[in-house]
């Protein structure tokens, strides 16, 4: 009798236990660890856990001459992308869909917006403001950064996965032309990739950014 109880004791652990690892992939996000971009649902009993990928320290100037670091976005959710002022393809669409983003968080404390300039020598502060004017762009929500331009390239490829050419070329030199939108947690983690051409991609955003909201 008594070792059916332990049996049964181990079992209802065993669940308990089972139980813990889950991740509900219907109202969670993935992480997303490397240039690969694989969902990966990590439980946080999980031993994977403490090494989530995470974005590096980083330290840029932004459209008003301040200071931006990964201090400014400590706690917050926000969205990553990379443009440049005079690019005439993709970038006005990046800037019409953050600015989507920008209007559905303009009271919530809670999300930023970030633009890392990839030309970074000719996007200087002065043209940054005019181009941040042009675009509606609020500084208390949405940075546009400019800075080293190696430290720029360095974050984009090792810390968003921002340059697909990057990951097959491994050419440090070649220029950084990307339409992602990244999402990153309040922790500074990697949630989310998205096409930030598409409105319907920038409305697959909106929905996650209030699922990120949720896990606090």
């Amino acid at each position: 009798m008594k070792i059916n109880k332990i049996i049964l004791g181990v079992f209802f652990i065993s669940i308990i236990a089972c139980k813990k690892g889950v991740v509900n992939k219907q109202t969670t996000l993935p992480y997303f660890n490397s240039a690969i971009f694989t969902p990966e649902w990590i439980a946080e009993n999980s031993d994977k856990y403490a090494s989530i990928h995470t974005i590096a320290p980083f330290e840029f100037i932004n459209q008003n001459g301040e200071k931006v670091t990964n201090k400014t976005y400590e706690g917050k959710i926000y969205v990553a992308d990379f443009f440049f002022t005079s690019c005439p393809g993709i970038c006005p669409r990046l800037a019409k869909n953050m600015r989507t983003l920008q209007e559905a968080f303009k009271d919530d404390e809670e999300v930023m917006l970030l633009s890392h300039s990839v030309t970074p020598v000719k996007d200087s502060v002065p043209v940054l403001k005019a181009y941040a004017i042009e675009n509606g762009v609020d500084a208390k929500k949405w940075n546009l950064v400019t800075g080293n331009k190696k430290e720029i390239y360095d974050i984009a490829r090792t810390s968003y996965f921002a340059d697909e050419d990057f990951v097959k070329t491994q050419d440090e030199s070649a220029f950084i032309h990307t339409e992602n939108f990244v999402l990153i947690d309040q922790k500074g983690r990697i949630r989310g990739v998205y096409n930030g051409t598409l409105a319907v991609e920038t409305e697959r955003i909106l929905r996650h950014i209030k699922m990120l909201k949720k896990e606090g």
